[in-house]
């Protein structure tokens, strides 16, 4: 990173491709659409290089980076509900009796991780999918390892209580 700095672009070319495919994975496990992940690493990519002065040498460069494709994310997941709330402000204006189709179609993971929330599972996204440490992931979000430790353990629990329902719905013969 610290040769990317100074204008190596050798050194942005291998930063790339030791590190994309992780992102890409990042974005991934959020988006069941490959080509809004493959967007959103390139945004991503655009963004580092934009603001790779900021990089503090001698600090760890992966949370950096996520940090910058979460916020990314966010910036994304923004600007599409701002788009979808106008395309539906559009649609009953013209159709007032449409309703509007809702086909279960998530991933099995995104169906298990549906009752965390938004904080909760970006960190276990980043802890079990990117497999950050507790560390990076807490630079990454800004906030501490306590808070990061915290918000693992509420998403676990809520987790072991979905599935713990679910079984007990399926029953011990279903399995």
């Amino acid at each position: 990173m610290a040769r990317y700095q100074a204008g190596d672009f050798a050194a942005a070319t291998a930063l790339i491709d030791r590190i994309s495919p992780q992102l890409h994975r990042f974005f991934a496990a959020q988006f069941a659409s490959r080509t809004d992940a493959d967007d959103l690493l390139q945004e991503t990519w655009l963004r580092i290089h934009r603001v790779r002065h900021t990089y503090r040498q001698g600090e760890p460069v992966l949370p950096w980076f996520y940090a910058i494709a979460r916020r990314v994310r966010v910036d994304h997941y923004r600007k599409s509900m701002r788009i979808r709330a106008r395309e539906e402000r559009l649609a009953q204006a013209s159709s007032p009796s449409a309703s509007p189709e809702q086909a279960g179609r998530a991933h099995e993971l995104e169906a298990l991780l549906a009752p965390l929330s938004d904080s909760q599972r970006e960190v276990l996204e980043m802890l079990k999918v990117a497999g950050m440490s507790l560390e990076e992931v807490a630079r990454a979000t800004s906030s501490t390892v306590g808070s990061v430790k915290q918000k693992v353990h509420r998403a676990y629990k809520k987790l072991r209580q979905k599935m713990g329902s679910t079984m007990l719905k399926k029953g011990p013969s279903e399995d």
